[in-house]
Parts: C-alpha cells; sequence; structure tokens
C-alpha cells in the first residue's frame, strides 16, 4: 500500500514541471490546458519508475543479521541468508479530458527470503524457505483546479490488495496539493494524503517538494516524505545519475502461522541512501540500477484486523547492502531530448 501511496503522491508533486514554461499560470492558453494532463503523465514518468507505463525491477540484498521480540520477549538473534524481489507495475490512463484524468495501476511483488533461525532450546539453525506474493491494483481519479489563484490537485484513489491466496483489504488514498511557486529554476509544492485505512501507520501525510536547477547542471530533487537526490543529467540527456535516499516498502500477508486459520501482515519501511543511474535505451525504454546501504528501523508483524501499532513480533534487521537492476517502457521520456 505505502508504495501505490508513495507513488501517488509523487505524481502531484511533480506536476510543477508543467508550468516551468511561464510565470503567470492562469494567462495560459486553451491549447496549453488541453495538454496539462499529457505535460503531467510526462513529468512523473520521467521522475518515478513505478509511475511509468511498465516497469521492472529485480532487487537483492546481501545477507544480515536480525533481531526479534514477542512482546516483551527478547528472542535470539537469527539470519537472513537470501532476499530477493520481483517488483512489476503497470499504469494506464483510460480517460483523458481537459481538468481531470482516470487511471488505473497494476502492482506485484514476489519475495523470495531463506532464514537461518535460531530457536530456544533447540540446537542448531533451522534452515526456512518462504515465498511470498503481494498484489494490489487501483482505480485513481486526478482533478485539476485553482484554489487562492494557485494551481491546485486533487486525487482520490480506491485500492484492493492481497496475495495468491486470499483477496485482503479494501483501501482509500485522498491528496491536495498546491503549486506555489514555478519557474524555469524552481518549483515548489505543499498539500497532504489521508491514508484511509485501519491499518495506516500514519491516516495523515504532508507533502512538500521542491526542485530547483543550478547553473552547473545539477538538480535539486526533493520530494517529501518519499525521497531526497541530487541529480546530473549525462552523455547528452541519455543519462542520469542520482545520490540521495528513498522510501521504500515491503509488505505481504502470511497464513498459518501458528497452525491457525488466523491471517497476518509483515510489514517494513525501508530507508535507502545510496546513487541510481538511469540510461535511454532507444525511444521508449530505460535501464535503471540502483545500489547503496538499506537501513530499516523496525519490521512487524501483526494479525490482519490489528494495525502496525499493535504487533505479535517486532523484527529489527542489520543495515546491509542493496542491489537493484529494473527496466521500464516510457514512450513520455524527457531522456534524450535538450
Amino acid at each position: 500500500m505505502i508504495r501505490y501511496t508513495i507513488a501517488t503522491i509523487c505524481s502531484f508533486a511533480l506536476t510543477a514541471n508543467c508550468f516551468s514554461q511561464t510565470t503567470n499560470i492562469e494567462k495560459k492558453t486553451n491549447t496549453d490546458t488541453l495538454n496539462l494532463s499529457k505535460r503531467v503523465i510526462t513529468s512523473v514518468a520521467d521522475k518515478f519508475a513505478t509511475t511509468r507505463p511498465l516497469n521492472i525491477e529485480f532487487a537483492n540484498a546481501a545477507a544480515y543479521q536480525y533481531g526479534s521480540e514477542r512482546g516483551n520477549d527478547k528472542l535470539p538473534d537469527s539470519r537472513i541468508t537470501r532476499f530477493q524481489q520481483t517488483k512489476v507495475n503497470a499504469n494506464f490512463n483510460f480517460i483523458r479530458r481537459q481538468n481531470w484524468l482516470l487511471g488505473a495501476t497494476f502492482g506485484y511483488r514476489a519475495t523470495s527470503i531463506e532464514a537461518e533461525v535460531v530457536q530456544q532450546g533447540v540446537t542448531g539453525n533451522t534452515v526456512v524457505n518462504k515465498d511470498f506474493q503481494y498484489l494490489f491494483s487501483a482505480v485513481s481519479f486526478t482533478y485539476f483546479s485553482t484554489l487562492f489563484k494557485k494551481r491546485t490537485f486533487y486525487s482520490s484513489t480506491f485500492l484492493v490488495d492481497g496475495s495468491d491466496k486470499h483477496f485482503e483489504r479494501i483501501k482509500g488514498i485522498f491528496t491536495g496539493t498546491m503549486l506555489l511557486k514555478a519557474n524555469k529554476q524552481t518549483k515548489m509544492m505543499a498539500g497532504f494524503m489521508v491514508n484511509v485505512d485501519p491499518s495506516a501507520q500514519t491516516p495523515v501525510i504532508p507533502i512538500f517538494t521542491y526542485e530547483h536547477k543550478f547553473n552547473n547542471g545539477l538538480i535539486a530533487d526533493v520530494t517529501l516524505p518519499r525521497s531526497m537526490y541530487l541529480r546530473k543529467f549525462v552523455f547528452n540527456k541519455n543519462g542520469r545519475v542520482s545520490l540521495g535516499m528513498e522510501l521504500d516498502q515491503t509488505s505481504f500477508y502470511l497464513y498459518n502461522l501458528e497452525a491457525t486459520g488466523q491471517r497476518y501482515e509483515y510489514r517494513q519501511l525501508d530507508i535507502n541512501p545510496g546513487m541510481v543511474y538511469e540510461q535511454a535505451v532507444g525511444k521508449y525504454f530505460m535501464l535503471t540500477a540502483k545500489s547503496g546501504i538499506k537501513l530499516t528501523p523496525n519490521g512487524r508483524l501483526f494479525r490482519k484486523e490489528d494495525t502496525f501499532a499493535d504487533p505479535l513480533y517486532h523484527i529489527t534487521p542489520d543495515p546491509r547492502f542493496y542491489f537493484n537492476l529494473g527496466v521500464s517502457f516510457n514512450p513520455f521520456s524527457f531522456f534524450g531530448k535538450k
């Protein structure tokens, strides 16, 4: 859910690019207005791979130790020896009008884990191999308007998720963002997001975005709470290097954990400082490589009817190295255009 929530936030944060050609938004022509939705799609897809028509990413993390607690009881430290993910996102804007968009998103994430679990009173480690499938689909409505003479964007999203075994949750998202500043060098927006989900960690999240193009070609790109990057185009704008950090989430459902019919959800929020390199391949494809250190404040396993704040288990992974490779289809890209 958070993965899609973050993508939703970003889809409004970067719409400021659509207005960088003018200093007076209210004087835009009808033609500009008609092209607004297209420019929104182009700008967002260029910034965030998960919002492109199709994105596939393969993620790997090095082996690492983790601690765990059940209630107030600390359990022996164990080790993850393999952590691999395959992430797929597909996005379709099937109705596009002068001041609104209607689109759909489909997501899939496969997580494969091998662990050496240390159990109290048991000699030797227990090797556990598990594969988890997480799926979601969403329909989003986006409306472009004006409030206090400022360009404003509203979005409502209906989302369902689950696993390869069961449908699990129905969720909703509402966002509102306002364009505060937009010129050739600087763009700034602020707003909020309401997460309609009883299990959400934070029901209301503030949104702030800032982009500034320096004279030396560097670009400061901040989208809170999602990411902070310092970017630079290279190789005649066919490539882009980014240094900074972004948030990610690992989430999946579990069944028969204690030989009962109880359903559980595991969720962890990751902080990924590191480097990203993107390279255009032909007119429509992008290759992406990411690497750095993955930091996880904690992960939590909780019953489906409970919340993240009321977990059954607390998991605390150690920092570990990660390396991701991805490919995406993006016919709207700015890459290679001067």
